[in-house]
């Protein structure tokens, strides 16, 4: 199978060939990413993501694509193949509880949350330790953010350490463009966030990131990141124990106002 122009390789990973497939039915079918998008209940944006290997296609998806094309289950089958390669096995728990969460309280100490990362900095974060499958990697990580794109999104908090906007992945360039859109997404009536200030010594998240997840009808569960992996509790004393924890980072960060104006600060530092 021959790669189109501005398409991946299909042979190059799962990812690619799904998208390469939704190309060539859709193309066969005689229809555009617009129309395609609108009886698949999507966006165009999303099938040339798709096509493009840049977005994981979610299952709501794929059954649609079905139906649309009548391929008889085609896609739904290569769905969970390419789920399975885009994360982790002890990872992808944690992706449907997220895709499910009615709010999340995140930390991170080192770097920008996953879920505000734009695409050039998780390149150059992901690259840092020169994975085989670095396309997929960036791919799997954007696609986490459209839950952003759902009728009723979830309700996020993010407080962040400054060292993590000190840390300049990807140069200044790719920073600049990191801040600015943190300071945009800060501006969503569903999203607040906050930072810790430098000159806050000692605080509770020195131990490391994690995210408290709330759901519409079931407890609440802790997801908190490691080195070669992280893992999920559902032990309701130690997510009680992550929940004052938040608490107490939230009382020490700036307000998000004040965090925005440090935000724009180091903005100003970086040329803008």
């Amino acid at each position: 199978m021959t790669a189109q122009p501005n398409s991946p390789d299909p042979t190059s990973s799962l990812l690619a060939f799904f998208g390469s497939e939704l190309r060539r039915v859709r193309t066969e079918a005689g229809k555009s990413q617009g129309q395609t998008a609108k009886l698949a209940h999507t966006t165009q944006a999303m099938i040339s993501y798709v096509e493009a290997a840049k977005r994981v296609p979610s299952e709501d998806l794929a059954q649609d694509l079905d139906e649309v094309f009548g391929t008889g289950g085609h896609f739904m089958r290569l769905h969970p193949l390419v789920i399975k390669f885009a994360y982790p096995d002890w990872f992808r728990p944690f992706v449907e509880l997220e895709a499910n969460a009615t709010s999340m309280r995140v930390f991170e100490s080192q770097i920008i949350p996953g879920l505000l990362q734009t695409e050039k900095y998780a390149r150059a974060m992901l690259s840092a330790v020169r994975p085989d499958n670095l396309d997929d990697l960036i791919a799997a990580r954007l696609s986490r953010q459209s839950l952003y794109e759902r009728e009723s999104p979830p309700r996020t908090w993010f407080v962040v350490d400054e060292y993590a906007l000190l840390r300049h992945i990807g140069g200044p360039d790719v920073m600049r463009t990191q801040l600015e859109s943190l300071l945009t997404a800060g501006e969503q009536p569903r999203t607040v966030i906050q930072v810790v200030p430098r000159t806050v010594a000692s605080h509770p998240g020195l131990s490391g990131a994690f995210t408290v997840l709330s759901f519409e009808k079931s407890a609440n569960t802790l997801y908190v990141e490691g080195f070669s992996q992280g893992r999920i509790a559902l032990d309701a004393s130690e997510v009680a124990a992550a929940e004052h924890a938040y608490d107490l980072l939230r009382a020490v960060a700036l307000s998000p106002k004040a965090s925005a104006e440090l935000i724009g600060t180091h903005l100003k530092e970086l040329g803008l």
